[in-house]
């Protein structure tokens, strides 16, 4: 639960002494050199992906990356008392584009999930996970013990979680809602929500899961019997997590070189450029290669629960602990998801998969996160007109 009482303690900085050169110079530049040195990674990979040429996805994720790390840097530099009033207008932006995509979205691998607004694609639900954070971050940021006890206090908040994870699951995408609920229920846990609440909910959903499972898509319920029994159609749904194994295993301790993963090389892995890229990591670099790029994703995301902890605003740390948890479920569920840890599904590894809509939500979540860590002892006002 993140404590009311220590706000006091810090001592807030004088903002008309507070200019953009010093906003620069609180910035965690740390923290933008491991997002930098991840982007170089997925270069490096997506790079391998095509053979050893920048085209077509290394030199485009690059362009992106690059315009997107601006875009960073100019949301950090935003008073975060600015964004705080955006919250809910962007939560209800989210919830419109999910609407949207419902109807004019693209069909692909029989999910609406992308659509393109002004020449550009994007993916509602990415956008979606941030605005959630926000919003509930906003809806608690004055919260006492007593309310956050009480259900009904906690009801709209729930709502505003379920709403999008309805609408995301609608489109289909199971793994995305699932990380969308599980963001919204470490807000409200940080928050100071009663713990025992979500561990009632999740015992009940275990108990239900016959049944979820007999609601569930087909090619849903094919990649949960892959996942325990991948041998039963090694040339058809087994086939990605056959191959992505034997790549992993491959590499050995060094690995077999850049540009010399026979796996990737000879096109035997499935989707390399996007949700199975950490299998190209593996395999040309080995186990030192894959425990270096682990080590840069946990320091990000040991990053971005420090400025949570950091922060003496109640709303910045919750927004701050949402963006953490998201970047680290990224992270969790592509890796166990590549090792046959847990079934297949479509969540890339975030700065290293080919990609715009995960590449640009998930630094629109590290620019407001960098908003907060600039601005990590700013004053609230007591009374608000939004």
């Amino acid at each position: 639960m993140i404590e009311h009482g220590s706000l006091a303690l810090r001592r807030p900085f004088r903002e008309r002494s507070f200019g953009l050169a010093r906003k620069l110079m609180r910035v965690n530049w740390l923290f933008v050199l491991c997002v930098c040195l991840l982007a170089g990674v997925g270069y490096a990979a997506l790079y391998s992906a095509a053979g050893g040429s920048p085209q077509p996805y290394a030199q485009s994720q690059l362009i992106r990356f690059c315009g997107a790390l601006v875009l960073m840097l100019g949301i950090a530099m935003v008073d975060i008392r600015f964004i705080a009033k955006l919250s809910w207008p962007a939560w209800v932006f989210g919830i419109l584009l999910l609407v949207a995509v419902m109807k004019f979205g693209h069909v692909g691998l029989g999910a609406k999930r992308w659509m393109t607004v002004g020449g550009v694609e994007i993916q509602p639900s990415e956008l979606m996970k941030l605005f959630l954070a926000m919003a509930l971050g906003h809806y608690f940021k004055r919260a006492t013990p007593e309310q956050t006890g009480n259900l009904l206090f906690v009801l709209p908040a729930i709502l505003a979680t379920l709403v999008p994870m309805g609408l995301i699951l609608k489109e289909p995408n199971l793994g995305t809602a699932i990380i969308t609920g599980s963001i919204g229920a470490t807000v409200m846990l940080g928050a100071g929500v009663r713990w025992w609440w979500f561990a009632l909910l999740v015992v009940v959903i275990a108990i239900c899961a016959p049944i979820i499972y007999h609601h569930l898509h087909a090619y849903q319920k094919a990649r949960i019997d892959i996942f325990l029994n991948p041998g039963s159609d090694p040339l058809g749904a087994g086939y990605n997590i056959i191959q992505s194994k034997i790549a992993l295993g491959s590499g050995g301790f060094f690995g077999q070189g850049f540009l010399h993963g026979t796996q990737n090389q000879l096109n035997f892995l499935p989707e390399k450029q996007t949700d199975f890229v950490f299998t190209i990591i593996a395999e040309e670099f080995g186990f030192l290669g894959s425990v270096t790029v682990l080590g840069l994703l946990m320091l990000i995301v040991t990053l971005a629960y420090y400025t949570a902890l950091s922060c003496s605003h109640v709303y910045g740390r919750l927004v701050a602990l949402g963006i953490a948890t998201n970047f680290f479920l990224y992270c969790f569920v592509n890796l166990s998801m590549v090792m046959g840890l847990i079934p297949v599904g479509g969540v890339p590894l975030p700065l290293i998969s080919y990609g715009g809509s995960a590449l640009t939500a998930v630094m629109l979540g590290f620019g407001v996160l960098m908003s907060i860590h600039v601005h990590r002892d700013v004053e609230f006002p007591d009374t608000e007109d939004f």
